[in-house]
């Protein structure tokens, strides 16, 4: 019995405590995203404080992330001009695995989804955790390789199952994205950022119409969120070069850890 059977939609409360809260962790997770990546790390439990239940936050979180991450890709422009534009081959398996992963969540049980969703939510903080050794090693990798025919199927090969599990559970997608485009022969991580943001925009606008064709989407919570992400995921790119991405990393890991443990223990 998959979230269909179950429900259609969730009970938001659109006071203004929650429109402050919604408004102000989607700036905040829209320019995390843009600066260091994470910032589904702290919009997801947001949609949660604001009344919405497990998979109905996981499923509106869909609508939150693309306007920031297409904001912060426009941020990157000048990077992304200098992307071979072979690259733009990675939003074909981004759309297909997303309608897959899309499929795969409204076919899981709510409470499998509710007991799984705080591990999910920890392994991304691991993830994050991890990432500046993550982006050491493989900066020192891409120094050595050079871009032949075969890198770039092997890349879309990969990226495919990351979109599935971008469209199933989004949080943690662009800090794995980062982390395979190491292996590429870009040449820094704001053109890394402005690939990953494209991907997981196009990722992001796929599940959001799978999601909302099936009923799954709290429209009022979500575009509420979006006028957050979209601000901040503009201003995250144009300030990614003057604030430090790895206080903001840290600061985000350490958040994560905390909203953690406050899932896993409810």
């Amino acid at each position: 019995m998959g979230v269909l059977s179950y429900t259609k939609c969730s009970e938001s409360k659109t006071n203004m405590q929650h429109i402050v809260l919604l408004l102000v962790t989607g700036l905040l997770g829209g320019a995390i995203n843009a600066i260091a990546g994470g910032g589904g790390i702290i919009m997801y439990p947001a949609l949660l404080a604001a009344g919405l239940s497990p998979i109905i936050a996981n499923t509106t979180s869909s609508l939150v992330v693309w306007p920031g991450s297409l904001t912060s890709a426009y941020g990157y422009r000048k990077q992304l001009r200098q992307v071979p534009r072979a690259y733009a081959w990675l939003l074909l398996p981004c759309f297909i695995g997303s309608v897959i992963g899309s499929f795969v969540l409204i076919h899981t049980p709510p409470l499998t989804f509710e007991k799984l969703a705080p591990w999910l939510v920890l392994s991304a903080v691991i993830l994050l955790a991890l990432q500046s050794r993550i982006h050491h090693w493989l900066s020192r990798q891409a120094k050595r390789r050079k871009m032949h025919w075969h890198t770039l199927p092997l890349i879309c090969l990969v990226t495919f199952p990351l979109a599935i599990y971008g469209g199933y559970f989004g949080v943690g997608f662009g800090l794995m994205m980062l982390a395979f485009l190491g292996f590429t022969s870009l040449k820094n991580i704001y053109q890394m950022n402005g690939v990953k943001n494209l991907c997981g925009a196009i990722m992001a606008i796929v599940a959001t119409v799978y999601f909302a064709h099936s009923g799954l989407i709290d429209w009022s919570a979500g575009l509420t969120m979006v006028c957050g992400t979209t601000v901040g995921g503009l201003l995250g790119a144009r300030l990614s070069q003057k604030i430090s991405a790895h206080l903001v990393h840290n600061l985000t890991v350490g958040i994560g850890l905390i909203i953690s443990f406050i899932l896993l223990v409810k």
